[in-house]
């Protein structure tokens, strides 16, 4: 360990994290550049046809052929509700579900997700869709788009639904950027038909004065390190940039002030989108601290509470024309309940008035909002948030797009094609990569970003080298394998104690592998793996962290790569001492590696659950995958795995063989 950055004997270091040029040894470019217009929109058009039809077959088998008792197990449908209204957000109607006197089943609805409300069966009757708005041990509250009736007679069942909208507006992004030359000035760019990418994206965009007026800011990159600063000033000068931010070097920190710096050069309105709802809050929020005038769009139901006041739906409540239409709303319900009692020609002229009087409150609540989009620097969204139909006649010479890795291409063009001519992608393609339900469309190719092929077409790309999350030696691995040795320290070993409590095998490597025996099992959905002794050891393991009496659990997460694993260690954590208010375990967080990209804790349990006589590790062979499941914590890492089955794969086999070099085999724990 000459260095600051950790030199690993024995350790290969691998290709980018899945790259063609990692899959072909840098033969085969065929599908990252599209000579002919046309074979992309025909390619990515076919693509989303399938994901969107392979979703919708998937809910619809499920409802058809699922026993209830397998609905209940996976976590994707509850039964037997009864519902009673629970106030407003913003204008929608809030309904609480629950069981009288006992909790809910454990179940897999989020904040956010889309969900259907019906009474018997949903294929039968027509349902209710909505969004979930919060979730408790004994109800679920969620934000509906019509009033159930009778809401307090019966019971109510609620299932996880399907998002057409997404298809819908990724296959208009697709027919704009093929037909129309406006949609995008990197046109050529996107479908690599340029001689020299780097070159070409590397020019000044044609913004006018604000072109020369950002050039002049790439040199005041203020409190941003190195790389960061050297991602800045691309952000300023090139038309097309990508930054790639490996866990904990500050992508979002340095994605807010490029934002900030284009918004005081008068480069608004921008548009700033990244994938997920909870990446869009963290732009946002940074925004706010900074000053920026931003505006959230979406649905205030998905967005964080504190943040609820820069949604537009907030935003319309209050703006000054407000009065007014509550005025003519108010007007026009009282015309309508006076009609009955009108009879002729004088019923005639009530309902002309009441249709002008809507007409009016249309028209005055556009004025608001085209008002509000008017007076923001940044408007923020998800990329398929980027295609409401309030930005429908918006253009946006600069984007910025978070989350750029985790986004399908598609996807990725919605916010693009609203004339785009400054681009900037942030993300990590060594990292989870987007999320594809469809295996066929997986295979051919969905689960590409649009970073990771303009990276691997050559487009300007500013790597963050410095993090400021993980104690060095977790960092020391993962940046040898995935990074090429380039990540260096922020913060020091001293900064990032070893946490007391659990015995390190090295107190001043906070790292620990303990090499459990045990086996695998298909978990009670059939459709994951559980592993009961890691599960049973991962208790042990949080109690002894609790016992060192510096960490709560909300310090701790508990990670694995199977969602079976992860019903499995809720119900122990639930049987040893509950997760809720008061109890025993409450703020401890066990989710899926998928669930925890972009997130950290102080310490992190990680079981792999693989414990096979033949070496199958499944989906744990994705790079990527093991990538973000050892970099989420900031000051102890401990993995609990099958060291015999974990070797069949050259990342983790070069994982145990470190951990061994450095004396980081925690067998003593098994004996504890």
């Amino acid at each position: 360990m000459a260095d600051k950055k950790g030199k690993v004997r024995r350790m290969k270091r691998g290709p980018p994290a899945g790259s063609k040029v990692a899959e072909s040894d840098g033969e085969d470019h065929d599908g990252l550049s599209f000579p002919r217009s046309q074979d992309h929109f025909e390619r990515f058009t076919n693509l989303i046809r399938w994901e969107l039809e392979d979703e919708m077959e998937s809910v619809e088998d499920r409802l058809r052929k699922w026993s209830r008792s397998r609905l209940v197990e996976n976590g994707v449908t509850l039964f037997d509700l009864e519902g009673r209204n629970d106030g407003w957000l913003f204008g929608e109607r809030i309904v609480k579900l629950f069981t009288r006197g006992e909790a809910l089943p454990r179940h897999r609805f989020r904040q956010g997700d889309m969900v259907t409300l019906s009474r018997k069966n949903p294929l039968k009757e027509n349902t209710i869709e909505g969004t979930v708005l919060s979730r408790s041990r004994k109800f679920i509250r969620i934000v509906v788009y019509e009033q159930p009736a009778k809401i307090r007679q019966d019971t109510w069942r609620l299932d996880r639904g399907a998002n057409r909208v997404a298809h819908d507006r990724m296959a208009a992004a697709l027919e704009a950027l093929f037909s129309e030359e406006s949609a995008t000035a990197l046109r050529e760019l996107i479908f690599g038909q340029v001689r020299d990418m780097e070159n070409s994206a590397s020019r000044p965009a044609n913004l006018g004065g604000i072109q020369k007026r950002l050039m002049a800011q790439s040199e005041h990159t203020g409190m941003l390190n190195s790389s960061q600063s050297e991602a800045f000033a691309k952000a300023m000068e090139c038309r097309l940039s990508l930054i790639q931010g490996p866990p904990g070097t500050g992508k979002t920190h340095t994605a807010v002030r490029i934002l900030a710096a284009w918004a005081r050069n008068g480069a608004g309105p921008i548009l700033a989108v990244a994938d997920s709802n909870v990446a869009v809050d963290n732009l946002l929020e940074g925004l706010l601290e900074l000053g920026v005038k931003a505006i959230r769009l979406g649905q205030p139901v998905k967005v964080r509470e504190s943040l609820r006041e820069s949604t537009m739906a907030a935003q319309m409540e209050e703006h000054h024309l407000r009065e007014d239409v509550d005025t003519l709303i108010g007007l026009n319900e009282d015309a309508s309940r006076r009609l009955p009692s009108l009879k002729g020609k004088e019923k005639g002229l009530a309902h002309r008035d009441i249709k002008r009087g809507w007409k009016e409150v249309r028209r005055i609540e556009n004025q608001m909002r085209d008002d509000i989009l008017e007076h923001a620097q940044v408007i923020c969204a998800t990329c398929v948030g980027a295609g409401d139909l309030l930005l429908e006649s918006r253009r946006f010479p600069l984007v910025l797009l978070d989350e750029a890795t985790q986004a399908t291409e598609p996807a990725s063009l919605i916010p693009l094609t609203k004339g785009a001519r400054h681009v900037v992608l942030v993300g990590d393609h060594q990292q989870l990569p987007p999320t594809v339900i469809s295996k066929r469309a997986e295979d051919e190719g969905l689960a590409q970003s649009l970073f990771e092929r303009l990276n691997l077409l050559g487009a300007p790309t500013t790597m963050l080298t410095t993090q400021y999350r993980m104690h060095p030696a977790i960092r020391e691995w993962p940046s040898e394998r995935f990074y090429h040795g380039r990540l260096e320290d922020g913060i020091n070993a001293e900064e990032r104690s070893a946490p007391a409590g659990f015995v390190w095998p090295n107190w001043d490597a906070p790292v620990a592998f303990v090499p459990v025996e045990g086996v695998e099992d298909t978990s009670a959905d059939g459709a994951s793996k559980q592993n009961m002794d890691e599960a049973a050891l991962a208790i042990r393991v949080v109690d002894m962290l609790l016992s060192g009496g510096d960490l709560t659990p909300s310090d701790i997460g508990v990670v694995t790569p199977y969602s079976g694993q992860v019903r499995l260690l809720n119900d122990l954590f639930e049987n040893a001492g509950g997760r809720e208010e008061q109890e025993r375990y409450h703020g401890l967080e066990i989710k899926t590696v998928d669930g925890y990209q972009g997130r950290e804790k102080e310490v992190i349990v990680l079981s792999a659950v693989r414990a096979n006589d033949a070496g199958e590790i499944g989906f744990l062979k994705d790079r990527r995958r093991l990538n973000v499941a050892i970099t989420r914590a900031r000051r102890g890492l401990i993995l609990l795995g099958n060291p015999r089955t974990l070797r069949h794969d050259s990342n983790w086999a070069s994982w145990c063989d470190w951990a061994a070099e450095r004396g980081l085999e925690a067998y003593h724990v098994l004996h504890m």
